[in-house]
């Protein structure tokens, strides 16, 4: 991942409602939601909505599909994974890094 797109990502999500979006979508899983369920949940009107999520989607962190009058969005878990490699490529001088703990973040809970 190049620089420029590190910092894209990075500047899609510095916003609170962006945030939250992504959040959402990633605990969702890759089914994701529909734009009604992401509104009702976060309590987002639909203009601020729809502008938060062509935010997201165009920085690459989400993916829209249509399924007959519903549109779905879910986290771009690939996206997300390039930005976290990129963000820690140089760790740990170059060394191999040795995780805090067993524990995943999940503690658990994930599927």
């Amino acid at each position: 991942m190049e620089t420029k797109n590190a910092v894209t990502l990075l500047a899609a999500l510095a916003q609170d409602t962006r945030l939250a979006i992504y959040r959402l979508l990633v605990q969702q899983g890759p089914e994701g939601l529909a734009v009604g369920q992401i509104g009702g949940r976060l309590a987002v009107a639909n203009a601020t909505l729809s502008f938060h999520l062509k935010e997201l989607s165009h920085a690459g962190l989400i993916q829209a599909r249509q399924e007959g009058r519903f549109i779905y969005y879910s986290a771009n878990y690939e996206q997300m994974n390039g930005l976290l490699g990129f963000l820690t490529e140089n760790c740990c001088r170059g060394e191999a890094c040795m995780p805090a703990s067993n524990i995943s973040p999940c503690d658990g809970a994930c599927s």
